[in-house]
């Protein structure tokens, strides 16, 4: 394959949805102005526990070095599945129905909230190159009901989608919660993006008996060419009725720390919400994004009663086949003899109670 100019913005534009390799078109973004802290040094947010993201040239590598094996994802996997939501869950339930990638809507308590809304039809900077949607998210956007809150991850362009936050931001006008520095991005697309930011461990009332907490993960972010680790990535813990719910989006597994310490901070956990895909060449993804096996791990360590399986078959971000992941959670679940029941890996559309 030759290698041209647009070959190579191209690439770039897909490797920013995938682990967040800046790109020019954001070079010039503000970023996060605060005081340091124990993981953040006046200019850049770090793990303690975590490992520096990859250098573009690693990137080159990865795409353009011999002996790469990228699997083929067919043209369009549709879901059989499709969910139109009741206005309002009240109760103790928990309703989750799974939108696509890492996008979900939780409703409970009379609560409607989003996980990482993404409904735009590619994950990437521009409109013409990056991954694209291998199916249609599973609730149709003009069949949401009224949207309360957003939480949104971190700032990677597979989880913070400005076209899906300014629509969301024009209909509902939400809440979102976001880790610190975030809130620069949204509003510097659309003041009308209600963001508020929060550093780790920060609890959030959202109403109703309902809150959050935002946790240490195992990733980093960058959306420009020059704030890499400039916005801060965190997990979620969701207090419900149903009890609480860990909700990791993105994360690498590392020794296992972060997932211990939720357990032992937030524990017991009623639910596990754990990314599974996007994990292959190891080499490179090792340090950012579980495969199954680790994900398998991780539940283990936080200890959740039950878990469901994200960040796989909507967006070609890696080289694995579309249904590895789901192939390679139940070799996993049966190695560590867990029954299948206790990990289960939804299609967009399909809905969990609690």
């Amino acid at each position: 394959m030759s290698i041209t100019r647009r070959r190579v913005l191209g690439v770039l534009a897909g490797a920013a949805a995938a682990i967040g390799v800046p790109s020019v078109w954001m070079s010039r973004m503000k970023t996060y102005v605060g005081p340091a802290s124990d993981h953040f040094d006046g200019t850049r947010f770090f793990d303690p526990d975590g490992v520096p993201p990859k250098s573009l040239g690693e990137v080159l590598r990865w795409q353009f070095g011999p002996g790469r094996l990228r699997q083929a994802w067919p043209e369009w996997a549709p879901s059989p599945h499709a969910d139109t939501p009741p206005p309002r869950v009240g109760g103790e339930k928990v309703r989750l129905s799974f939108v696509g990638h890492a996008s979900w809507l939780i409703q409970t308590s009379g609560l409607n909230i989003l996980i990482d809304p993404m409904w735009s039809a590619r994950a990437s900077p521009v409109s013409w190159a990056g991954p694209k949607r291998h199916n249609d998210p599973g609730i149709a956007f003009d069949a949401l009901p009224p949207i309360d809150v957003a939480l949104v991850s971190h700032g990677h362009y597979d989880h913070l989608d400005i076209t899906t936050l300014s629509k969301l931001a024009a209909k509902f006008s939400p809440r979102v919660i976001t880790p610190f520095g975030n809130d620069v991005t949204m509003r510097s697309a659309d003041s009308a993006i209600k963001a508020e930011v929060f550093d780790w461990h920060d609890r959030v009332e959202l109403g109703d008996g309902v809150a959050v907490t935002l946790v240490p993960t195992r990733h980093w972010s960058a959306r420009g060419l020059f704030d890499r680790n400039k916005a801060l990535w965190a997990s979620f813990v969701l207090e419900t009725p149903a009890g609480k719910i860990y909700i990791v989006c993105d994360s690498g597994y590392g020794e296992g720390k972060h997932f211990r310490r939720v357990a032992e901070a937030h524990g017991p956990l009623r639910l596990a919400i754990l990314p599974i895909g996007a994990y292959e060449p190891r080499w490179f993804m090792l340090d950012q994004h579980m495969n199954p096996s680790d994900a398998v791990k991780a539940l283990v360590d936080c200890g959740a009663e039950q878990a469901l399986a994200h960040h796989h078959g909507t967006f070609q971000l890696t080289d694995e086949a579309i249904d590895a992941p789901v192939i390679a959670l139940r070799a996993a679940l049966d190695e560590a003899k867990i029954p299948s029941e206790r990990f289960v890996a939804l299609q967009p559309g399909q809905v969990v109670e609690i």
